[in-house]
């Protein structure tokens, strides 16, 4: 895996130094002297260096151009971007598995990957409210990968199952590599030409020419009509997640719901915060009739209230007709695996979680460093970066391109580099889809009784049925108290009484 240097960023309080510095900048800052990413950057004044059209002077644009490729180094984007997969071990991504070994698996896994909504931080948006801010750039990549963790609730819930973008064919550059384990060099990897990217003139590796490429990059999924109907659904979804105010799952509105729990823009999210974040974000907006979110509690899912939550024929005005009668829901659940680091006896567990076509991804990432994990290979997880930094989409416009909300470059990272603190997420469409998923999940949370080290199991969370207290996003401020989050066996639940900050958990 490709790396910025840890002498790029250092971590204090919580946040990094240099993104805690930055931010203070910016709020120093006018805002017509704030360039990318709300930094200053340098620029002539003098009018004669613009051309008659107001267009910036070469030199200009290659300032711009630098100071990007800097700032995203800088806030965590790998400029050099080439990932390798083996061919012997499958590719797990969404409940899905792709065996690398043809070019039919290498064109289906393509499809998965880039078809995944990709959320990043953006500049030169609409100032946030009570802030100067019109960039989120080292702050908001908690956020940014909650917003991804919903879209892809989104796309289950709304479009047809197992859809691909259809323009993801315009992608075709070569971002990573397939090879054989034990090849004597790295080198001698066979480059499967898959992706292309949306980063335009930042990029450094330029594409070769069509006629250099090989052949495999030549071959084309044929085209769905189904997908292509639902294009519209598709452009509509990114559009609750463009950087206005009026956008629902937009990270104004995020930034919003957020201050019931004593969070601004420019603080850190933790993952049980944004969990909360977007509970409540999907309850305000009239975007969505039929679906609810649901957040675990002190790692239950309380059955009981996900039912009163879903199941409309228990309200005053029970739906006609009858078959509309339950909500689809996501089903977040923030967890710690661990105490300082992860605990190495729950990689297992998270694997079989990415393996289950309810889930929706889990949000989490290095320390201090969001990410949203999508799949696996071996002993490394697939993710999708936030920290990078694009220009605003006007999702008003009519066409808008998607281009920059799908990613070209697959990632991976060690598990045992991953955080504790995390949530993960699943996705229901009816009263027997949750069954289904109570069932699944449950037995992929249950440790091979050869791996207890003890007669009691802690599994990660549990499903039980009756109700819990209802803490909502209230609770989880930064200034509240209150019982921590445990991960307890079944037969414990509950018993703690002392909350403290959200994303604190005991381990036990």
């Amino acid at each position: 895996m490709n790396s910025v240097s840890p002498s790029a960023a250092q971590y204090v309080g919580g946040v990094m130094q240099d993104e805690l510095m930055e931010g203070r900048r910016q709020q120093q800052q006018p805002l017509d002297r704030q360039g990318s990413f709300g930094l200053r950057t340098p620029q002539t004044l003098d009018p004669s260096s613009r051309d008659a059209t107001g267009e910036p002077d070469e030199m200009d644009r290659l300032k711009a151009k630098l100071m990007s490729a800097w700032n995203n180094v800088k806030y965590g984007w790998t400029v050099k971007s080439k990932t390798s997969f083996n061919k012997v071990s499958p590719v797990t991504v969404l409940g899905h598995s792709y065996l690398l070994n043809s070019e039919d698996e290498v064109e289906r896994f393509r499809l998965a990957f880039v078809s995944r909504i990709w959320l990043t931080y953006r500049k030169d948006f609409p100032q946030l409210e009570g802030s100067t801010l019109t960039t989120d750039c080292g702050w908001g990549c908690m956020l940014r990968s909650g917003q991804m963790l919903l879209a892809q609730g989104l796309l289950v819930h709304l479009m047809p199952r197992d859809w691909a973008w259809p323009d993801a064919q315009q992608l075709t550059d070569v971002d990573f590599e397939v090879f054989r384990p034990r090849s004597p060099a790295r080198a001698g990897g066979v480059p499967i030409p898959s992706f292309g990217s949306p980063r335009g003139s930042n990029t450094p590796e330029k594409s070769p020419p069509s006629e250099q490429r090989p052949k495999c990059s030549q071959k084309k999924r044929p085209e769905s009509v189904r997908d292509r109907q639902a294009e519209p659904v598709h452009h509509r979804l990114v559009t609750w997640f463009g950087d206005q105010p009026s956008a629902p799952f937009g990270i104004h509105q995020l930034v919003e719901v957020g201050k019931s729990s004593g969070k601004k823009a420019g603080d850190w999210y933790g993952p049980s915060i944004v969990a909360h974040i977007l509970r409540k974000a999907v309850a305000k907006t009239s975007a969505l009739h039929n679906l609810a979110v649901y957040v675990a509690q002190d790692c239950t899912v309380y059955k009981e209230d996900v039912v009163r939550l879903c199941d409309l024929s228990l309200s005053q005005n029970p739906p006609d007709p009858p078959s509309q009668a339950w909500k689809s829901v996501i089903i977040l659940v923030p967890v710690r695996l661990g105490g300082e680091a992860l605990n190495p006896s729950y990689i297992e567990c998270v694997k079989n979680i990415l393996k289950l076509d309810c889930c929706t991804g889990i949000i989490g990432g290095k320390p201090k460093h969001s990410l949203y994990f999508i799949g696996f290979q071996d002993e490394q997880l697939l993710y999708l970066d936030p920290h990078y930094c694009q220009p605003v989409v006007d999702v008003s416009q009519v066409n808008f391109s998607l281009e920059s909300f799908h990613c070209s470059s697959p990632k991976k990272m060690p598990f045992n580099r991953m955080d504790p603190s995390c949530t993960i997420g699943f996705y229901a469409k009816n009263k027997k889809d949750f069954e289904s998923l109570c069932s699944a999940v449950s037995e992929v949370l249950s440790p091979p009784q050869a791996l207890s080290s003890s007669k009691e199991k802690y599994p990660i969370f549990t499903f039980v049925e009756g109700r819990g207290q209802d803490y909502g996003l209230e609770g989880h401020s930064s200034n509240n108290s209150g019982p921590a989050a445990h991960i307890l066996p079944p037969g414990r639940l509950g018993r703690s009484n002392n909350r403290r900050n959200s994303d604190e958990f005991v381990f036990l």
